[in-house]
């Protein structure tokens, strides 16, 4: 990959995003950070987000996009919804937030183009536990074109994560150097919760399960009594 350009990356603070994050300052020369708030009750992800990449050298924006929030009942945005712990048989948990990755990744597109950057970085997979059709890979193409023939321009979206299980997520992490960082200084959890999170939110089960996947097929130095 080319370094001599700069790349924005979607960080929301938690593990696939800053994973994604270092992913972006290894093979980018010049990288800055996006973190979007829309109502989500785990909002504290916003500091962890502005933390990580200030600790990482790098520039930091938040924007508020709350409006999302309106737009749809859902259990992120409505604090009052008991929040589904698995994925319903027959449709999505009440976690998904209809349209957010489109929202984000046009907002990314626009903030993108006012800085000269044209490599936007995000951490979807299709992995991801629920299956959410945002985080899909024909989704992310269509968004790409749809985003370069409404800006006419020729932004690359890249998803480093598309095709990774959230074991193989945490080897990228350690291999980056950064697997520590991941470990204790996000927020993955649906409760806001750093670190290991609440243990019982389906953000939580799938970031734990895949570290505990991870350590025992590892042969890492990492000691796997210690607690996470």
């Amino acid at each position: 990959m080319n370094t001599n350009q700069s790349a924005l990356v979607l960080h929301s603070g938690g593990q696939d995003s800053t994973t994604c994050l270092y992913w972006a300052i290894k093979n980018f020369e010049e990288v800055r950070t996006l973190c979007i708030t829309y109502g989500q009750r785990h909002a504290c992800e916003t500091e962890a987000a502005r933390k990580i990449a200030e600790n990482a050298g790098v520039a930091f924006q938040s924007i508020d996009a709350s409006i999302i929030s309106l737009l749809s009942d859902n259990s992120l945005t409505n604090h009052d919804m008991i929040m589904d712990q698995e994925k319903p048989t027959d449709s999505y948990p009440n976690t998904f937030v209809p349209g957010r990755n489109l929202f984000f990744l046009t907002f990314a597109a626009v903030i993108a183009r006012s800085h000269n950057i044209r490599n936007i970085v995000t951490g979807v997979s299709q992995a991801d536990y629920s299956g959410y059709p945002d985080c899909r890979d024909t989704f992310i193409r269509s968004a790409n074109v749809t985003l370069n023939l409404a800006t006419d321009e020729q932004f690359i979206i890249h998803t480093p994560l598309m095709w990774l299980s959230k074991a193989e997520t945490w080897a990228m992490a350690d291999e980056l150097g950064v697997f520590d960082i991941v470990k204790n200084d996000t927020v993955t959890c649906y409760n806001g919760i750093p670190a290991a999170g609440c243990g019982h939110c389906p953000a939580c089960k799938l970031r734990n399960g895949g570290l505990e996947e991870y350590l025992r097929r590892s042969k890492t130095t990492i000691n796997p009594s210690l607690p996470y």
